[in-house]
């Protein structure tokens, strides 16, 4: 699930991503997909009937405007209790003792691991004088933070987030850098929390102060221009045994100056009438003012507001206030704010505001809204450096600051960017090039000469020369064009035997812009074809895409999720015996309602830590953040909606489900375990045919971002290992 929204300056965030064929109706064997019976049906497989771990019920039963509905495992949302303990202890002995027996286990983790080893960093940016960046390695569980203290100076290592627990559990959050080099806020994450407690260390000695700030969340630490303090949001600590289930309402903005005890912060903004508000605080370039971004839920709409540092006064100006559109802070040129925003542009533009005349009829359009919506906007060298999405490829543009076009930056393939970190008057930056057959590449950029040079290239352990990606463009249901990466062997035969896993997500205005992961390597290798479907729900195509896959249209999803698995069928890649679906999160939702719905066109179904019970996810942490997207069962016109869909409720006795193995984690405060607990129990009692319902539950993990790299590599290395087994592939 995503994050609700804070300035991008304010804080810099780890984070754990040419065919075009023309529609036809008719699939190759001659067969239309309105008469073609069983070929859109998985056949028979023969496996043996696993014994599950004995899961009791409850007479638990609410009412929903008139309409009664059974919960009978609704004790498993109780994740501490003595007998969700001993469920999960159950659970996780049958589960890894199936994966235990799979051949392909071992080879795929000594794989993955062969192929994970090598350095990777990340895109360098200045601050102060100096230089800073993350490398890992190759297999250190977590990437370390590095600092040049001169351009010619030898990297040396500022922060280790290694040495912070024997297994890399403990992760680094977030950290900001102060304008003049001196101190870095960094914030820790146990086990994958959303919790974050952050510190203060001297970048000169490399010691850490007295100061610790606890029970921070959603936040970023935005320096002030001396770097005497910094200002970050937090919630109230949370009652004993709620840390990682209690609803987060009320949070706070704050600021803490250097050197003084969190008791002694300094409360800048409040709103004790809005439980649901949030507040993500940001410093202009030039320091003058604090912009805050007020937040309700995962909505796109904010509010702007902000307060000039200059004056001593508590006043917050209340800039914008309606809570009518997405409004981003860019930049400013003294009292002229630079807002990008969707407001009447789907696809996004860039406006001014000048804030002593702030009334909309002055606003001027600097950037005019495109064909192409805008993936990223900044200010470098006093210039709009702006990322468009054209068919999820990112392109990049320059604009003066009047809106005039000044050049292109020329990407060296079709892949996504990211990047283009500094200060307005800097001459120079970095970006990273990366795509799915194209590891992270690092390149500096001088806006005086409008030049690019490659300053890193990772070497990996595979060769790439023998593999392909192709984009493809398939209707789905109600006609809509929705496009499909696919990867796979250049000698790859379309005779609809290839094992396939399709991926998705298709919510939050979340884009799937073509990232590498190592992850995928070892499928590709071993002949598998690996699809990603850019579904509706997205941001692909900017907010009506959006809106085209949330709330009432949510079902949108489920039907290109679907169309894109009979393309994949009808185009001969594979089969529905060969057909797996993986997604995360909400992708995890997705996953879970297209099994309910289509359950014999997939073999296997990889759901994780998703939203399985639509009803009830507005009761836990954050859940209620996302009620934006979903709508919740509160609302009389909402409850039959998401009843309809919710994959907890919509699971039936006797039917033959796909194979499925639900994967979650016991520290995960996004979305609570008790979900996939839920989720899988009932679909245990349910499943009539033979294939497997296991359930993996990683211990000492959250929902997904700082997660250790062996861990990630055994999680990845059971995925394919189970999908080997259920899918019936060749021993390797």
């Amino acid at each position: 699930m995503p994050l609700p929204k804070f300035p991008a300056k304010a804080t810099l965030v780890l984070l754990a991503t040419m065919i075009l064929p023309a529609f036809c109706g008719c699939n190759q064997s001659g067969q239309s997909p309105a008469d073609s019976g069983p070929y859109y049906a998985r056949k028979p497989v023969k496996m043996e009937r696993l014994t599950y771990p004995e899961t009791k019920t409850v007479d638990q039963v609410d009412d929903y405007f008139g309409t009664e509905v059974p919960d009978p495992y609704r004790w498993l949302e109780d994740v501490d209790s003595d007998q969700t303990h001993a469920w999960v202890e159950a659970q996780n002995k049958l589960t890894f003792g199936f994966l235990a027996t799979i051949p392909s286990r071992k080879s795929y983790a000594d794989r993955l691991t062969e192929i994970w080893d090598y350095e990777r960093y990340s895109a360098p940016f200045r601050e102060g004088g100096r230089i800073f960046f993350f490398k890992n390695d190759g297999l250190q569980n977590q990437a370390v933070l590095y600092v040049q203290d001169t351009p010619d100076a030898e990297p040396r290592v500022l922060l280790d987030p290694n040495t912070l627990s024997e297994d890399g559990t403990v992760a680094l959050g977030g950290m900001s850098v102060s304008r003049d080099g001196r101190y870095l806020a960094w914030s820790t994450s146990v086990s994958g929390s959303d919790w974050r407690t952050w510190y203060v260390r001297d970048i000169t000695t490399g010691q850490d102060l007295k100061d610790k700030i606890e029970w921070s969340k959603f936040s970023g630490a935005a320096w002030d221009l001396d770097g005497l303090g910094f200002f970050y949001s937090r919630y109230q600590a949370p009652e004993e045994g709620e840390t990682f289930e209690g609803a987060n309402y009320y949070q706070k903005l704050y600021y803490h100056r250097v050197g003084t005890p969190q008791d002694q912060d300094a409360l800048v903004y409040e709103r004790p009438d809005q439980k649901e508000w949030g507040f993500g605080g940001g410093v202009s370039d030039d320091g003058r003012y604090l912009v805050i971004s007020v937040w309700q839920g995962t909505s796109r709409n904010n509010r702007l507001y902000y307060k000039d540092l200059a004056d001593k006064s508590k006043r917050v100006h209340r800039l914008l206030d309606d809570f009518d559109a997405s409004y981003d802070f860019v930049g400013n040129d003294g009292n002229v704010f630079f807002i990008r925003t969707n407001l009447d542009a789907p696809r996004e533009k860039i406006i001014a505001i000048d804030i002593t005349n702030p009334g909309r009829e002055q606003w001027r359009e600097i950037i005019p809204q495109g064909d192409d919506p805008i993936d990223g906007a900044t200010i470098l060298n006093n210039q709009f450096v702006v990322t468009y999405m054209h068919d999820v490829v990112n392109q990049v543009k320059i604009f003066d600051l009047d809106g005039t076009f000044a050049r292109d930056i020329p990407l060296p393939g079709l892949g996504s960017v990211g990047g283009f970190a500094g200060h307005q008057g800097d001459t120079e930056t970095y970006y990273v090039f990366n795509s799915y057959l194209n590891p992270s590449e690092i390149y500096h950029f001088d806006f005086r000469s409008g030049k690019s040079t490659l300053v890193r290239k990772p070497e990996i352990a595979f060769d790439f020369s023998g593999y392909q990606t192709d984009q493809v463009f398939y209707q789905s249901k109600d006609g809509t064009r929705v496009p499909m990466f696919l990867i796979h062997r250049k000698d790859l035969e379309l005779d609809g035997t290839n094992p396939t896993l399709l991926y998705g997500y298709g919510g939050f205005n979340i884009s799937l812009n073509p990232r590498f992961s190592p992850a995928i390597l070892p499928w590709i290798e071993n002949g598998g074809v690996y699809a990603v479907a850019n579904l509706r729900g997205g941001g692909e195509y900017g907010e009506q895409w959006h809106q085209d896959g949330m709330l009432k249209n949510k079902q949108n999803v489920f039907d290109d999720f679907i169309a894109a698995a009979e393309y994949l069928i009808r185009e001969r890649y594979t089969n529905p015996n060969k057909l797996a679906i993986y997604g995360g999160s909400n992708g995890g939702l997705l996953v879970g309602a297209v099994v309910n719905q289509r359950p014999e066109l997939f073999a296997a179904a990889i759901p994780a830590v998703g939203v399985m019970d639509m009803l009830r996810f507005q009761k836990f942490t954050i859940g209620w953040a996302w009620t934006s997207d979903y709508g919740s069962s509160e609302d009389q016109e909402m409850f039959p909606v998401l009843y309809k869909y919710s994959p907890y409720h919509n699971l039936k006795p006797g039917v033959e489900y796909p194979a499925v193995m639900v994967m979650t984690a016991d520290h995960d405060d996004r979305v609570v375990p008790g979900h996939s607990f839920k989720y899988a129990a009932r679909l245990q009692a349910c499943q009539a045919g033979n294939l497997p319902v296991l359930i993996r539950i990683q211990t000492k993990a959250g929902h997904g971002a700082g997660k250790p790299t062996a861990m990630v590599i055994q999680e990845v290395a059971d995925r394919y290992a189970f999908l080997d087994k259920v899918l019936n592939l060749p021993l390797r």
